[in-house]
């Protein structure tokens, strides 16, 4: 032990420790601590991010739609840097797609990769459907059958980007009760794919208003805590939306 460590270890009176100078610990390298250098740009990309990919999931761009980082910075009031940060993160999930050096567009859905989506939303949204009738509170569905009337709303009044986002809602309100996360965003990575060809399926649905009474099933199953009935539901929401979008695809050929 150094004089001056010695000097300050226990043993020494507390008058005489008051006027002597504190002995440092051990110091280690900065290099050596499991530490990340902090991105200030993460949490403004992040919130960028956030938004962006909350509108396409609801629908609001549609099929073929072209973005700028210019653009996307100012609707959001933010600098060009954290703007592209969330464009390149999802262009690397498929939700959009470089179509020129400045440019980007919303993917136009082919059968192929509908047919492929769907196929998994059966799986995971059928299965998060049934964990959550299992644990989704009593006032979440008051919330759902407040988002149902919402929709109603939106579409007695053509109001199709007010609909596209109470659809989402109300299917993501469901999902998150099953509080799983990871296959929450599962299913949202499905729905960046599938949501802006969503938008073009919406005025035939006003006649018809199947996916209403899928949802008025899913509600009634979740009030009877009815597992089966709103995995089925569910599922047949699905089905019905697969076949608006694949006639909506057929047309777009001709």
């Amino acid at each position: 032990m150094s004089r001056l460590n010695a000097l300050n270890s226990s043993n020494v009176p507390p008058k005489l420790r008051a006027v002597l100078p504190v002995s440092p610990g051990p110091t280690f390298p900065t290099a050596a601590l499991p530490l990340d250098p902090i991105d200030r740009q993460t949490s403004l990309g992040e919130l960028a991010y956030t938004s962006l990919k909350e509108a396409i999931v609801g629908g609001q761009f549609s099929d073929g739609q072209k973005l700028t980082v210019r653009a996307v910075a100012q609707a959001l009031s933010i600098s060009t840097s954290p703007a592209r940060d969330a464009i390149m993160r999802l262009i690397s999930e498929g939700a959009l797609v470089n179509s020129g050096p400045k440019t980007v567009v919303v993917p136009t859905l082919t059968l192929a990769a509908l047919d492929e989506v769907t196929s998994i939303q059966l799986i995971l949204e059928g299965f998060a459907a049934r964990v959550a009738t299992e644990r989704i509170a009593s006032q979440t569905v008051e919330e759902l059958k407040g988002l149902e009337l919402q929709l109603n709303a939106a579409l007695d009044t053509a109001n199709y980007a007010a609909a596209l986002k109470a659809n989402k809602a109300f299917h993501f309100l469901i999902y998150k009760s099953a509080q799983m996360p990871r296959l929450v965003s599962m299913v949202e990575s499905l729905w960046l794919r599938i949501a802006p060809s969503l938008s073009g399926a919406y005025p035939t649905f006003v006649d018809s208003r199947i996916g209403l009474s899928n949802h008025m099933e899913a509600i009634a199953g979740l009030e009877d805590r009815d597992e089966a009935r709103v995995q089925a539901a569910v599922e047949k929401d699905i089905h019905d939306g697969y076949q608006r979008l694949v006639t909506c695809i057929r047309q777009r050929r001709r």
